[in-house]
């Protein structure tokens, strides 16, 4: 990491704690875009840094690299503050106010990516925070955490622990409980079709499910032909091609 990334502590606006996040500034003296990245459901804040570093500094980014309450792990001491709780969403959202507070972002261009679980928590702030983000990248996000429990049996007892074996709680955390959220986002979803880890099932569901509800809504869904993976290139070319971007005028005839 070196001296690249900073160490940050933001107290949460929710019960106080100090939680720890890294960033990259990007250079210069202007104001430019934001870009949040989100560790898996089994790792920490580092987890992403040579997936994102190297494109945040590419097309001089700000970075920010949040923790929220740690990996959604029965061996976390906190996995019921984690996966997707109001803590760990409020985390994110302080992390991000703490950066634009300092006056160095273009607010109009704060985009979100994850993987995995990150994929998942990035489909629960697109839901919370729909106009917050200029576009959202969601790569084999997790959409239905009791569905997940049923079809990976590895991860369901983290799933579980977190959700302290309550359908209940697993309901009020999974991404697909909030269309209408969801709806006003403005969100990539990208899934390989072999993906062993999470069905590709979870995110081809949720897009059709959007759609009936939401028509009009500005959710995508790319399935690609490969496993439980992100591609940077493909995810920045969504993300870049949201960047500044005017939505097109629709041309009839």
């Amino acid at each position: 990491m070196g001296m690249e990334m900073q160490e940050i502590e933001i107290v949460s606006t929710i019960d106080g704690s100090k939680e720890p996040s890294l960033f990259y500034k990007a250079s210069g003296t202007e104001k430019r875009p934001l870009l949040v990245g989100l560790h898996t459901w089994s790792c920490d804040r580092f987890n992403q840094i040579a997936n994102m570093l190297p494109y945040a500094k590419k097309y001089n980014f700000h970075l920010l690299l949040p923790e929220f309450r740690g990996p959604n792990l029965t061996s976390n001491p906190r996995a019921t503050q984690a996966c997707g709780s109001p803590l760990a969403r409020q985390d994110i959202k302080d992390a991000i106010d703490h950066i634009v507070q300092s006056g160095c972002v273009d607010e109009e261009n704060i985009f979100l990516l994850g993987l995995s679980g990150g994929g998942y928590t990035s489909l629960m702030m697109s839901a919370f925070y729909p106009k917050l983000f200029k576009a959202v990248g969601a790569f084999a996000p997790i959409s239905d955490l009791k569905r997940w429990a049923e079809e990976n049996k590895s991860y369901a007892p983290h799933i579980l622990a977190c959700c302290n074996h309550d359908e209940t709680q697993m309901k009020a955390r999974s991404p697909i409980t909030y269309l209408d959220g969801l709806a006003a986002s403005n969100l990539k979803i990208f899934h390989g079709k072999n993906d062993k880890v999470v069905s590709v099932e979870q995110s081809v569901d949720l897009y059709y499910t959007l759609r009936n509800k939401y028509p009009q809504n500005r959710v995508f869904l790319d399935i690609f032909d490969g496993g439980h993976v992100i591609d940077m290139e493909v995810a920045f070319h969504w993300l870049l091609s949201q960047y500044g971007a005017k939505m097109a005028v629709e041309i009839t005839g």
